[in-house]
């Protein structure tokens, strides 16, 4: 089994609070990690149908037949357990009661945050970091961003052609149907797909909405619907003012590269080496792994990009704290070019601030005046200078 970073915090979670809650991607590895963690305690699937339906009709009695402890997976599946779980567990007043999963985000929902508002840990399981697969020296780059980290590719030793396409086709012909009504899942197949055309640029709703022939307030949903389940994310851009208009619009990445890539139709290394979207899937990837660094703490996402009306921009600002910011380049090439201190030396002009780092596609670290330059291996060396 693969060892994940998250576990030791969800130990320490458990012992804090009534309810644990893990959130994350489907096929992220939730179920196999609770399971090895909390070995001794009962395991219930609410995508059982029977036990779903035994939750739903008759949640007092559900929560009575299991007295113990608990993992409950897949929990958004009975929404209306929730508050159920609450008046239970004020009851027994103890922690560590139950631990629930899911492949939703479910507590962005009003009354769900309200059931367990100061009840629960919150964490989320993304798909495998970088720390966690360890690519050996030999692995490529290219390699890497194909893979991507979902765990059953690399336990079962699959292919990306092979695992990726069954797992979008899961996703819209489960999931969706499941969290949403959506009339059409080859047009949202195809805001999905494009989307992916659109990794590491401003989120423009009117070009995505006249692209796939939907109305601006449907981008926004399904926008939405795509990060609460944890396919998306939106990386926010920081406001801090050196004088400057700044862009105020998130930007779109991807949480895995090897969907990502699925989704660009890139299959293999040599595709991949020279299409035009390789700059943008190694900026998703590495933004991304900057953010499960801090998940896997049991932290929040401290990471932001910083643009100015003129396009002058640096790919992720890391706020340490309100006044240490330390500005991140990142780029795909493999050998390193005065053009990539470029916006990092602006940038430091404004801030009046010398730190920083440069990652990209290499193999050598180096020490330059503007910036500390990481291969893409140690792109986490910057937590932890």
């Amino acid at each position: 089994m693969i060892n994940r970073k998250l576990g030791r915090k969800l130990k320490e979670l458990a012992e804090k609070y009534p309810f644990v809650t893990l959130t994350g991607p489907r096929q992220s590895g939730k179920t196999t990690l609770v399971q090895t963690i909390f070995a001794d305690y009962q395991y219930l699937s609410l995508e059982d149908p029977d036990i779903r339906l035994y939750a739903a009709e008759d949640p007092r009695g559900f929560l009575q037949e299991y007295p113990g402890r608990v993992i409950l997976d897949e929990v958004q599946r009975v929404p209306e357990i929730f508050s159920y779980l609450q008046t239970h567990t004020d009851r027994q007043n103890k922690n560590g009661q139950f631990i629930l999963t899911g492949s939703q985000h479910f507590l962005l929902s009003e009354g769900i945050s309200q059931s367990l508002a100061g009840r629960t840990g919150i964490l989320h399981l993304m798909p495998l970091s970088i720390e966690e697969i360890e690519p050996t020296a030999t692995a490529t780059l290219e390699n890497f961003l194909l893979q991507g980290g979902y765990p059953r590719l690399h336990v079962n030793n699959l292919t990306p052609a092979d695992f990726f396409p069954n797992y979008t086709a899961t996703y819209l012909e489960r999931d969706i149907r499941l969290i949403k009504n959506i009339a059409s899942l080859p047009l949202f197949e195809r805001f999905l797909r494009l989307c992916a055309g659109r990794a590491g640029q401003l989120v423009n709703f009117s070009s995505l909405a006249d692209d796939v022939g939907i109305s601006h307030n449907t981008v926004k949903s399904w926008l939405n619907l795509l990060e609460t389940s944890f396919i998306i994310f939106q990386l926010q851009p920081h406001y801090k003012n050196y004088k400057k208009r700044l862009v105020k619009m998130p930007k779109l990445y991807f949480w895995d590269s090897g969907l990502l890539c699925s989704l660009l139709g890139i299959e293999t290394e040599e595709q991949l080496r020279s299409h035009f979207m390789r700059g943008s899937i190694f900026e998703s990837t590495i933004i991304s792994e900057l953010i499960k660094y801090r998940y896997n703490r049991g932290r929040g996402n401290n990471c932001y990009f910083w643009r100015d009306r003129h396009g002058k921009e640096i790919d992720c600002i890391i706020e340490k704290t309100t006044e240490k910011l330390i500005p991140v380049e990142i780029k795909s090439g493999k050998t390193v070019s005065p053009d990539f201190f470029k916006e990092i030396a602006y940038w430091q002009r404004l801030a009046k601030n010398t730190d920083g780092y440069v990652i990209y596609g290499g193999e050598q670290r180096q020490t330059r005046k503007m910036a500390t330059v990481l291969p893409w291996r140690e792109c986490l060396q910057v937590f932890s200078e």
